[in-house]
């Protein structure tokens, strides 16, 4: 496991939030904390390798700013919800070992509770919607999951799974628990302890786990640390709350089923108020850009949200220009259909 000293050094620091949050109807429950993440390393590290850090001379060309590719695709499911899976599973009671874990995914979450589960000895259910990514259902049920198609989306397996855990008395699991945060948070302080002078992190948003972790340790650790979000102008809920302060639904349409909300959520909405600097949105095509360019300069495989971040900096290029720039690979789970379709 990774020397943890550097991390230790800074939990003393005090938060700096950059934007107080005016969502209101909000849950007030206490916002996860750097000590939260230091906490879930163990859980983590007990099972998984810190991901790499790299960076790409050809792509710094491209965005004209010296980039990083934090790669959490390299992790053991493909993508970076892993680490929260093997937290929440670490923290369960006895009763609720016993009666299993269930929870929806278009995925990767899907897969996170999958492996966290079979680590743990817990039984779990997932719930996809239909036509979810024949790779991600293959393997959840290759991690011992029980996998049941439901619903034309995310949203509507999550309602109606969570109808089911209630009927069996189960454990049910939305991807955006404040446990599950802990855990993602890990990745985040990898990136600040490689590249402690990192002026910008840009991050997928799908539920916001991934962007609340990242903003609450790099915020901590510095605040004048730039941390920007990105979701698909086809699926902008996430983006138009934010932006709003108020909760919007709206439509659904990406091909990028990481990032693929219609409904927003609350509590990861209240976190990112507080702590996220900014928050765009970036088109179809130039994720699919993205896509074709991280085979092409980094070498990898990546799915449509773990390309809307490099697809974000070309989008931010003069903006960045001159900075040091880390872009989450947050997944590279991508079906072999939609590949064949970005390059064809």
């Amino acid at each position: 496991m990774r020397d943890i000293s550097h991390a230790s050094r800074i939990t003393s620091r005090l938060l700096h939030p950059r934007r107080q949050p005016i969502i209101t109807g909000m849950s007030e429950n206490r916002i996860p904390t750097l000590h939260d993440v230091l906490a879930a390393r163990p859980h983590v590290y007990r099972h998984l390798q810190p991901t790499p850090l790299i960076n790409y001379p050809t792509l710094s060309q491209l965005v004209s700013a010296e980039t990083w590719i934090k790669h959490e695709n390299h992790q053991p499911v493909g993508a970076f919800k892993v680490r929260g899976g093997l937290v929440l599973a670490a923290h369960l009671t006895e009763a609720e070992r016993q009666a299993g874990l269930f929870t929806a995914s278009t995925g990767n979450h899907g897969q996170s509770i999958a492996f966290a589960a079979r680590a743990h000895g817990i039984r779990a259910t997932i719930a996809v919607p239909e036509g979810a990514n024949p790779g991600k259902v293959a393997a959840m049920r290759g991690l011992g999951a029980e996998v049941v198609f439901h619903g034309p989306d995310f949203d509507t397996a999550r309602e109606w799974i969570m109808g089911v855990a209630e009927e069996r008395h189960g454990r049910f699991v939305g991807p955006t628990e404040e446990i599950l945060i802990h855990g993602v948070g890990t990745y985040a302080l990898e990136i600040l302890e490689e590249l402690p002078d990192v002026d910008v992190i840009i991050v997928p948003v799908g539920a916001g786990s991934g962007a609340c972790a990242t903003s609450i340790v790099a915020k901590t650790i510095n605040p004048n640390i730039e941390v920007i979000g990105v979701q698909s102008e086809a699926a902008p809920a996430m983006q138009l709350s934010w932006a709003s302060g108020a909760l919007v639904t709206a439509e659904m349409n990406t091909f990028a089923e990481g990032i693929a909300t219609r409904v927003p959520f609350a509590n990861t909405q209240r976190i990112m108020h507080r702590y996220l600097d900014d928050f765009i949105l970036v088109s179809e095509e130039a994720i699919k850009e993205a896509i074709r360019l991280h085979l092409t300069h980094s070498h990898s495989l990546a799915e449509g949200a773990g390309a809307a971040s490099l697809a974000a900096a070309l989008h931010l290029r003069e903006r960045l220009a001159g900075k040091k720039v880390a872009l989450v690979l947050s997944g590279g789970n991508l079906a072999v259909e939609k590949l064949a379709m970005i390059l064809g």
